[in-house]
């Protein structure tokens, strides 16, 4: 299989308050799990397919725990890339040319029972990690916004983090708070839940630990 690579930046927004009990092998909060995800791939390929600077984008509906299944999600795509970056980009995030398991897209493959095709369009996505601010627009489709965890009493900014030296999607990941809204073929609507902030470094075998 084409091996790939790339290390980038993600902000996802889901339905479970702060923590997210799926960081911890916990059940969603809610029952079900409702996510937006972006991501900016800085450096990458796959195989000789070079995807520096592109980004990709999903959502996604379980009517349950993840690990139940039933998901449904929609992929979006960089518009720019080219047919040769689209075809790697969608194989990733399918979680092909990945060993089993070893990445969350791979694991989330696993668990999708209605797939919508893939939409190719401008993915705009401004990402700080460290100070746990970003937005994403898909124009018609996706508006997501995060900004840091905030102290009740105070306001001020508060700064938490979530370690997970075996994880398959990161290792270390800021938290803070987002708010989604979207429409189409899978329109949900999250505020002020679980806003996650990471710095990614993968490849068709997992994590690439330090």
């Amino acid at each position: 299989m084409p091996l790939w690579e790339f290390k980038g930046r993600e902000l996802v927004n889901c339905s479970c308050t702060y923590g997210c009990n799926c960081q911890f092998n916990g059940l969603p909060d809610k029952g079900h799990c409702y996510a937006v995800a972006g991501i900016q791939i800085d450096e990458g390929h796959h195989g000789d397919t070079r995807l520096d600077g592109l980004r990709i984008g999903a959502i996604f509906k379980w009517p349950g725990a993840i690990h139940e299944g039933h998901g449904e999600v929609i992929a979006f795509v960089d518009e720019r890339a080219d047919e040769a970056q689209r075809d790697a980009l969608l194989r990733i995030m399918t979680g092909q040319d990945t060993d089993p398991f070893a990445t969350m897209f791979a694991v989330y493959a696993s668990t999708v029972e209605t797939m919508h095709p893939p939409v190719f369009a401008e993915i705009k996505l401004e990402l700080d990690v460290e100070g746990r601010r970003g937005r994403m627009v898909i124009d018609d489709y996706v508006e997501m916004t995060g900004e840091p965890l905030r102290n009740k009493v105070t306001g001020a900014e508060s700064r938490a983090q979530i370690v997970l030296p075996d994880g398959f999607e990161y290792q270390v990941a800021d938290i803070g708070s987002a708010s989604s809204r979207t429409s189409g073929p899978m329109a949900i609507a999250l505020s002020d839940s679980y806003g996650q902030f990471a710095k990614l470094h993968l490849n068709s075998h997992g994590v690439v630990r330090a």
